[in-house]
């Protein structure tokens, strides 16, 4: 304790942290020492802080600008900023070709090489590429079966899921995942569940004719809270394989559709299991986007979703590639 620097006494560790922004229509800047976003209203401009020591991530929607000063002191901070269209959603070229959230990482500080180097042990290894594939995915249906079913903190007129419906969905998707030879058929499979989440989402909350939008197209609230909520869900992928020193491109599944792809792969640990119910209970409820990111801000520190993604990520590494 007495080799630690006092800044180092203050940091706090990621998987604790509690806040995750979603800015937009405001300037980024440091405004005495602190970093503050800035709005205007009327001939006013009003500046709100934001507390970086305990911030995760960052995402700017349209109308930001952020200063050179504001980034240095985000990147001191380890707080990962992502730019993105309105509504956390993807951003859109000009010929509607989507183009990735783009992440900034902190690079001020040095990350850890002990998960990386068992990562790319196993890495270049297709078929324990494919194992690690499976280990998520596997995950993914144990956090969904859990908040679902097990811990609904849903009211029973909000969204009351058919539990022999879900449970068989979920059993079919195991089936499918152990069967599956490559990432293709794993893909494919992931699709089909998917499909089934929602029908079965739509009876829980009396959501009706719902059909899920591509690219963010979507001007239904369910399809428009699904894509924000989604984006949130990166975000803390992005900060779990940043602090454990993970390139976003070491993909195990998305890699050959996304670039990125370990973001997408992490963030499918507790997507669905916390943000896609969410979305329709928000839906049905008529809330507003800042009840509904406040709403999964809330679900994700409840479930402790960063600390899962972070311990699912090192078990990974761990086990493939301590070898």
């Amino acid at each position: 304790m007495d080799d630690l620097a006092p800044s180092d006494l203050k940091t706090i560790l990621h998987s604790k942290r509690a806040n995750m922004y979603y800015l937009q229509h405001c300037r980024v800047l440091v405004n005495g020492g602190r970093v503050e976003y800035v709005t205007d209203q009327a001939k006013q401009s009003l500046y709100w802080n934001i507390p970086i020591a305990n911030t995760t991530s960052i995402l700017l929607g349209t109308g930001t600008s952020i200063t050179q000063a504001a980034m240095r002191e985000l990147a001191k901070a380890g707080v990962l900023v992502g730019f993105c269209g309105g509504g956390g959603t993807p951003l859109f070229s000009a010929n509607e070709v989507e183009i990735d959230v783009s992440w900034f990482s902190p690079q001020s500080e040095y990350r850890p090489v002990e998960y990386l180097q068992q990562w790319l042990k196993f890495w270049q290894d297709e078929d324990k590429r494919l194992v690690a594939a499976k280990m998520i995915q596997s995950t993914r249906i144990a956090l969904i079966k859990l908040r679902w079913i097990d811990k609904n903190k849903y009211p029973d007129d909000t969204f009351v899921v058919n539990k022999p419906d879900l449970t068989a969905a979920l059993n079919a998707f195991n089936q499918d995942v152990e069967a599956a030879e490559n990432t293709q058929q794993l893909m494919l499979a992931e699709a089909r569940m998917t499909k089934q989440l929602y029908k079965i989402a739509c009876k829980a909350s009396g959501y009706q004719a719902f059909t899920r939008a591509k690219k963010g197209s979507g001007t239904d609230p369910a399809n428009r809270f699904l894509d924000h909520g989604n984006y949130m869900a990166y975000g803390l992928g992005a900060t779990a394989t940043w602090v454990l020193g993970l390139p976003h491109g070491l993909s195990v599944l998305h890699g050959k559709t996304r670039r990125g792809g370990l973001v997408f792969d992490a963030a499918d640990m507790i997507k669905d299991a916390l943000v896609l119910p969410q979305a329709f209970v928000s839906a049905m409820k008529g809330d507003e986007d800042q009840e509904f990111r406040q709403a999964c801000i809330t679900n994700f520190n409840q479930s402790e979703a960063l600390d899962f993604i972070i311990d699912n990520l090192k078990a990974m590494a761990e086990q493939l590639g301590g070898e």
